[in-house]
């Protein structure tokens, strides 16, 4: 029997809008956000931390062990930068939130990211290596690159993931 209640995937890279917009998604609709980079570190589900970009470096497949059965129940939002470790069954919807290079650097400064992080991230985006990462990685016609520059974007994404939501039938096992 599928899921009564679908799990979707909010991906981008960093900056781009992924806690808001699954932070606002559950809010409106009661689905659980699951932040996967703060379960790395809440749950030590790394195995170190990268000095360089100053962050952790998530151990994958602690972190697949750790969702499995959060994920079979459904009716998740997964907010994480990375996207083609996760099992693709896991996913019915696959949300990639893309943003305007200035825009995208201006928030990355904000957060007071070191000029290599901040140049890399810049650069993945402009490569589209998270769109290319999801649309590799899960069925091209659950995936959907949207733009994520504004509140208004914003709010639009999130309005249309909930008409999304309430009209979701499960697909048969």
């Amino acid at each position: 029997m599928g899921r009564v209640k679908p799990n979707i995937l909010i991906t981008g890279t960093p900056g781009t809008g992924k806690t808001t917009t699954s932070a606002l998604l559950a809010e409106q609709t009661g689905l659980k956000h699951l932040n996967v980079g703060d379960l790395v570190k809440k749950d030590s589900l790394h195995t170190g931390y990268d000095s360089e970009y100053e962050c952790y470096i998530i151990d994958e497949d602690k972190v697949c062990d750790a969702l499995e059965d959060i994920m079979e129940e459904g009716g998740v939002i997964v907010d994480y930068h990375g996207c083609d470790f996760f099992p693709e069954r896991w996913f019915d919807c696959v949300i990639v939130l893309q943003t305007d290079n200035s825009v995208l650097w201006e928030r990355l400064e904000k957060r007071g990211y070191n000029e290599k992080k901040l140049q890399d991230n810049v650069q993945c985006e402009i490569m589209h290596v998270i769109v290319e990462e999801a649309r590799e990685s899960y069925n091209k016609e659950i995936v959907h690159a949207v733009p994520s520059n504004d509140v208004e974007q914003m709010e639009s994404n999130v309005d249309r993931l909930v008409e999304w939501i309430n009209n979701y039938k499960p697909s048969p096992a």
